[in-house]
């Protein structure tokens, strides 16, 4: 079972008696933390949170096979369950896994207990990992694929209640997109921003994401493929406030137009995306972009960038010009629609 497997199921409100939760993404294991607590609705003296490499868990079973004392039902977690990893740490005290088994065979309904474990693996030859699969919930937290990012974008805004443009999504740092707290953090303030119910433009995230200076080359790439000087001198503007030097954003320029170029002839020759990916050894979220920018370039006008850009960065390292003005005559040479 995944994260998206078990937080549909606990939203429905079938909550299992005695769930496993592990992997390596803590944004997906605190979201379904947060989940067992809304759906379990208990008292919070009914919520007890134990950590396995200083409780045994024949004392954590005990609590949970005690009646509560208020209303509601006990809500049990049990953080860094070891004993369910190949080479476990030499602990003051012993885990007694027959009470864990004979738990399993039975729980009380009176008590949810989840195991969590941010680690990667379990050793599934151990006993007690095979009783765990066959008697309690595991969902696996996986980090995201570079490919899921763009699913997880308009996932965040749905749970929301907002829908994002896929151009807006486009705009978003690729950082940005494998960090999933700081993604969340953006989408939640964009969609307080455009309100229930709202889109999220690519105009509004130009406004309101926080821009690095490979989302801002890359919004200066858009710029170029529809020809809108204006908007390009005021993005570099706006660069220039954040003490970005000129020579420094030809070279993210020339990275972003250069790789469209590649992924351009690569398509040309038949080569799939992940064929592209593994042929240039890179993010595959770049090759994604690339992939979505080619088809408005010609390879002609993209040589003509390339070499407009490498010019201007001669130019800049011998010193022959002011680099404010070289680099508005080269964002005005780039608008060139005379090359195609």
């Amino acid at each position: 079972m995944t994260y998206l497997n078990l937080s549909r199921r606990l939203k429905k409100n079938d909550i299992p008696l005695v769930s496993l939760v592990y992997g390596e993404e803590t944004f997906f294991i605190q979201r379904l933390k947060d989940l067992f607590i809304k759906q379990v609705n208990t008292d919070s003296e009914n919520i007890m949170t134990y950590d396995l490499t200083e409780t045994p868990i024949q004392d954590v079973l005990a609590d949970a096979m005690t009646y509560p004392f208020f209303e509601g039902k006990k809500l049990i977690f049990a953080t860094n369950p070891i004993f369910l990893q190949t080479k476990a740490k030499k602990l003051p005290f012993e885990h007694q896994l027959t009470v864990l088994e004979d738990y399993l065979q039975a729980p009380p309904d009176y008590s949810i207990v989840v195991f969590i474990h941010t680690a990667e693996k379990i050793d599934s030859r151990k006993k007690i990992t095979k009783q765990l699969k066959q008697k309690a919930e595991i969902a696996v937290c996986e980090t995201i694929k570079p490919h899921e990012a763009e699913k997880w974008v308009i996932t965040m805004a749905e749970d929301l209640h907002v829908t994002i443009e896929r151009e807006a999504i486009y705009l978003l740092d690729p950082d940005l997109l494998i960090n999933l707290q700081l993604l969340q953090s953006e989408i939640s303030k964009l969609a307080l921003y455009v309100g229930e119910g709202g889109v999220i433009t690519k105009e509004i995230v130009e406004k309101l994401v926080s821009h690095t200076p490979t989302s801002s080359a890359l919004r200066l790439v858009d710029a170029v493929m529809i020809a809108d000087l204006y908007k390009a001198i005021a993005i570099y503007h706006d660069l220039l406030k954040q003490k970005e030097d000129q020579i420094a954003l030809i070279g993210l320029l020339a990275y972003q137009f250069r790789m469209i170029l590649r992924v351009k002839l690569l398509k040309q020759k038949g080569y799939s995306q992940g064929q592209i990916q593994k042929s240039l050894g890179v993010h595959p979220y770049v090759v994604k972009i690339a992939h979505e920018r080619e088809r408005q370039f010609s390879i002609k006008r993209l040589k003509y960038i390339i070499n407009q850009l490498a010019e201007t960065d001669a130019l800049l390292k011998q010193g022959k010009m002011d680099k404010n003005i070289a680099f508005e005559l080269l964002l005005h040479n780039l608008m060139n629609r005379n090359v195609n």
